[in-house]
């Protein structure tokens, strides 16, 4: 046996895998926690060797210098233990990786991105062989060379480099164990879903592509589930490696969705997010029908009874009018990320992006006009090779106009394998952070003035940590919740409410913004009575 922790660099999609991997050590019997310092010294306590998993990310220079630190940091802290790195940074960069650590025996693998879903099976690989070793041998804990041995038979060779940058990633992981065979639905109350007009179904008992194994029942570190129904991108952006890393886009079977959905909702979940690398590219075929992410939206709605959804990231050009009339269903989360990435024409046509500043004046516009002061928030790119002060300066007028609730601004990184790495008239580092310091002072104003607006209004909340007592709080217990619209709520509960699990869904009044010296966003009121709450 040993002891596992995982740790997580990136987007949604990369936070889902993982979570997968996790749900199947723990269903393998293995202890797993998220690099806890109290679950490291109850393992070191029982002498369990501990075996690091790193989920990387490669969208910048400085997510990579991450990964990179904690893998010395796993090898350091763990000289009995072995460290597997995998995601988009081990796809692109295998063996720079794998050059981290020399020593024999082998205590680093790096496992490439496109068989990520090999890791899924490898706990029970591991549990299997594990106990053989002890039958053989003695009980005594694994050594490093018993537990790289280990690793080395159940990876079965699958942690080579990781194919050439211009090569598209694997369509299909080699040794990878088939899905499991699949019901139509959850067993339950709702019935059997009528196969609507336009939505094809899957080809029975055909194995999911690997990319779509990543399932998991239980979460153990997120109170929200993510359900992924879309990877990699079919865009060439001049500035990104993801699309490199991940491949193509590929998505999930409508059939496969409503499933997991059903599932989910049926276990208590009061919201699902909805993942993806470009959730607009969501297009499933069979034969002469294919259903767009609109589609599918419309066929999940349908086919559920309360489970709200929330969608992880939007494109500007992609908001047509029947895909908006689906976005004003009161169950989908009036909470939209746009990947804007610059207000400037010329800096979004060397970007290689399909939409111009109006595409995203326009989608802002259609998307106040569905909800009632929906959450907005957007990304922006500064200090992209040749941008001038004149064309900054568009990008935060539209930002400054759009009125957003929150900019995720990031400078520009160089990506190795990207056409814009061999761009010219690079921007000073000092200059690209300064403009970011600039969009996340508008960030601020826009989302204090958001926040403020609120004051008053009912929302739907997902509880996501059990209730804290802290009377220097100004109360005897308080739960954190995340609200439809995006705003991190602290509820102060009295002694007689009923408990608050992590998922809960609850109905609550916004009374006032939150003090500034807490991550809270606003404080709420939970609204009674009891039948307003659902536990998973």
């Amino acid at each position: 046996m040993v002891s596992v922790e995982i740790h997580t660099l990136g987007c949604k999609l990369n936070q889902l895998e993982s979570e997968s991997i996790a749900e199947s050590f723990r269903r393998e019997g293995f202890p797993v926690h998220a690099g806890d310092a109290a679950a490291d010294e109850a393992a070191e306590a029982q002498g369990l060797p501990a075996l690091a998993l790193i989920n990387t990310c490669t969208v910048t220079s400085k997510s990579e210098q991450k990964a990179r630190r904690l893998i010395r940091k796993a090898l350091k802290d763990h000289p009995q233990g072995c460290v597997i790195v995998t995601g988009c940074y081990a796809q692109v960069e295998a063996e720079a990786i794998a050059a981290l650590e020399t020593a024999s025996p082998r205590r680093l693998f790096v496992v490439s991105g496109d068989n990520k879903s090999l890791l899924l099976d490898l706990p029970r690989q591991l549990r299997v062989t594990c106990n053989e070793v002890s039958h053989d041998a003695s009980p005594d804990p694994l050594s490093p060379a018993e537990l790289s041995r280990l690793l080395e038979t159940c990876l079965k060779g699958n942690t080579a480099a990781a194919p050439e940058p211009s090569q598209p990633a694997a369509s299909a992981a080699p040794g990878a164990a088939p899905e499991p065979p699949r019901s139509a639905a959850v067993p339950g109350t709702i019935p059997e879903p009528p196969r609507l007009a336009g939505v094809p179904w899957a080809v029975p008992d055909l194995p999911l592509p690997p990319a779509f194994r990543f399932n998991v029942k239980e979460f153990s570190f997120h109170s929200r589930p993510f359900l992924k129904i879309q990877d990699g991108c079919n865009h060439a952006c001049s500035y990104c490696r993801v699309s490199i890393a991940r491949g193509p886009s590929v998505s999930l079977d409508p059939e496969t969705v409503l499933s997991r959905l059903r599932e989910l909702e049926a276990s208590g979940h009061g919201e699902a997010v909805l993942t993806g690398v470009n959730l607009n590219q969501y297009e499933a075929n069979t034969g002469s029908q294919s259903t767009s992410l609109g589609d599918l939206l419309e066929y999940l709605l349908a086919n559920t009874r309360t489970i709200a959804i929330r969608l992880s990231s939007l494109e500007p050009d992609c908001l047509t009018e029947p895909f908006l009339r689906v976005l004003a269903h009161d169950r989908i989360r009036p909470h939209f990320h746009l990947s804007v990435q610059s207000g400037s024409p010329l800096v979004l046509e060397r970007m290689r992006r399909p939409y111009g500043p109006e595409a995203v004046e326009s989608a802002i516009r259609r998307l106040r006009s569905l909800r009632d002061d929906p959450f907005l928030a957007c990304d922006i790119i500064t200090g992209f090779p040749g941008e001038t002060p004149a064309e900054f300066e568009k990008t935060r007028e539209l930002c400054q106009k759009a009125d957003f609730a929150w900019i995720h601004a990031f400078p520009y990184s160089p990506r190795p394998g990207t056409p814009a790495y061999a761009f010219k008239d690079h921007i000073p580092e000092r200059e690209a952070v300064s403009r970011v310091e600039a969009l996340i002072a508008l960030a601020r104003q826009g989302r204090a003035a958001y926040i403020s607006r609120q004051a008053g209004k009912t929302v739907d909340a997902i509880v996501e940590e059990s209730p804290v007592t802290m009377e220097s709080q100004g109360c005897t217990s308080f739960v954190s919740a995340l609200s439809e619209n995006y705003l991190h709520l602290k509820l102060p509960l009295e002694a007689d409410q009923p408990p608050l699990s992590p998922g809960s869904v609850l109905r609550c009044r916004i009374l006032e913004p939150a003090p500034p010296d807490t991550h809270f966003d606003a404080v709420a009121l939970p609204k009674m009575p009891e039948n307003s709450l659902s536990e998973p």
